[in-house]
Formats: structure tokens, sequence, C-alpha cells
């Protein structure tokens, strides 16, 4: 992504970059321009701030003398991403058309305790532009447009950002066991593009989600839905997330989609997956084989 494009990033913004001179740092889109960080900064060190804290500790930065030539997926190497499961209806009803377990997806949609699993980590996770990949072992591929939160140490959401959550449906669908293998596999996650501080959005929970697949420059899939239609609340979420657990690093936590492609559709390589989240930006990223 070329510096053009930096003009079109949404103030109250954190992003990643690589600079002219190769150096990668952070940056923050303010609404008097664009503010370098420290190169020392982390994502780690600033999901360590209070959601007070972070966002003066961001204000107080200079205006910066240079901008982002690419931006990257906006983690640290270390950062851990987390998602939730079935937490749309519509979720819940394709899980369970495809499954041969299908009570299972039934049962978790009304239960108390959400499904939550490990998804990536920070450094094999895909930014804007990246690739996402689908199994060779696998016939039914799909991407999950989701918003994902971005939690700090204390559990507390200071942040949000677009996740695609690429899934084998078939191998889950064999087996629920078998969720990792469907779910955790490389260029399995793409973030991006960047991350839009709490503070700036409106209505987190009413947030408008589009999806689109191109093939050969035909679109040949697209989907709708809103994070209205989220059966859990982010707190829930993230409460549960941490209940058990310390994420010193913060962490990120993909909420569920609800725009699922039928079951006659899956993506093939060179696909090009594009999803669009209302006040946070868009994710696009092209299919490879793994």
């Amino acid at each position: 992504m070329q510096h053009e494009l930096a003009d079109n990033i949404p103030s109250g913004t954190l992003l990643k970059g690589r600079t002219a001179g190769g150096g990668i740092r952070w940056f923050y889109q303010s609404a008097d321009g664009l503010r370098a960080l420290d190169e020392t900064t982390s994502l780690a060190g600033l999901l360590a701030l209070s959601a007070e804290e972070l966002e003066d500790h961001l204000n107080a930065l200079t205006v910066a003398v240079e901008a982002p030539v690419e931006l990257l997926a906006p983690l640290d190497d270390q950062t851990e991403v987390w998602a939730a499961g079935v937490t749309y209806q519509v979720s819940r009803e394709a899980r369970m058309e495809e499954s041969h377990e299908a009570d299972v997806y039934d049962r978790v949609y009304d239960a108390v305790r959400p499904e939550l699993f490990f998804k990536s980590v920070g450094w094999r996770v895909s930014g804007d532009g990246g690739p996402i990949g689908i199994r060779s072992d696998s016939t039914l591929d799909v991407p999950e447009p989701e918003v994902a939160i971005v939690l700090n140490s204390a559990g507390v959401v200071v942040g949000y950002t677009v996740c695609n959550d690429v899934s084998s449906r078939s191998i889950e669908g064999e087996n629920p066991l078998y969720l990792p293998q469907a779910k955790i596999y490389r260029h399995s996650c793409a973030v991006g593009p960047w991350i839009r501080l709490a503070y700036a959005v409106g209505n987190a929970q009413d947030l408008s989600i589009s999806a689109a697949v191109s093939r050969d420059g035909d679109v040949v899939w697209t989907g709708e839905t809103s994070t209205a239609k989220l059966k859990r609340s982010f707190e829930e979420l993230a409460g549960y997330l941490f209940k058990a657990e310390a994420y010193p690093c913060g962490a990120v936590l993909s909420t569920g989609t609800s725009a699922v492609p039928g079951l006659d559709f899956t993506l093939l390589e060179n696909d090009v997956v594009s999803i669009e989240v209302g006040e946070l930006g868009r994710l696009t990223n092209t299919v490879v084989g793994v």
C-alpha cells in the first residue's frame, strides 16, 4: 500500500508500516495528521496502558516527518489472535448444515459459555494485500469476515480491526475435534489494515460488514451483515478470554462471522477477498494454496 493512500486513513487510527528507508515503526493518525511513535514502540507496550493512558500517549505525539510506504499487519510478532465461533444465528445454521455433529453447534449458540479458540500468533498473520491460504487437503474453503476487538493487558476493549478467519468447512464439518486443523494453518488469518481506537468509533455494536470474492475480475460471491446481529457483547467475549488466563502483551479477539457462503461455494487460488467494515476500513487479500 503506497503513501498516497495515507490521506484516506481515518483519524484515531493506529497503524504499522514500513518506511521508504526500510524501517518498521508504529504510527498514529490523529485529526491533525500522521504522527510517528518512537522506533522502540511495540504494540505490547501500548496495550500495557489503560485506555485513557493510551489515548493521552498518542495525542501527545508530534507530527511525523516520514510516512509509511507500506502497511503491515497491525500486530507484534508475539501478539496472540483468538477467535469466537457460532456467535451469529447465520453461523449457527451454517455450522449445523455442514457438520456430522450438528447438535454441538446448536448447543453452543445458546450456552452460557462461548466458543473461543486460538487462531494465530502475530508473525503468521497477513496484513492488507498479503496472502490468505486454502489447504490442499480441504475441499470446501471460505472466508469469514469478522470484526476483531483489540484488548489491552487488563482485558479492556481499546480498539477494533478487520479479520478474515479463513476456514476449511470440509475439515471442521467432518469432525468438530478437527477444528484446529480447519482453522490454524499457514495463511489462515489476515488482520488489518490498521487498528481503529475505541474512542474514535461511534457504535461498535452496529457496524456494517460486507465481503466480496472476485475471480478473474468477476465478483462470484458477496455477503453483508452487521455487528448488531451478534448474540454476545464484545465485553462478554473478552471476559471469557481473560477468565482464567493473562495476556501481558494484550490480545486480538475476532468475534465471529455472519456472512457465510453456501455449501456450493469454495475459494480457489488467485481469488481476491475484500472485507469492508464501517468506520474500520477495508482488508483485501489474494488466495494461495498451502
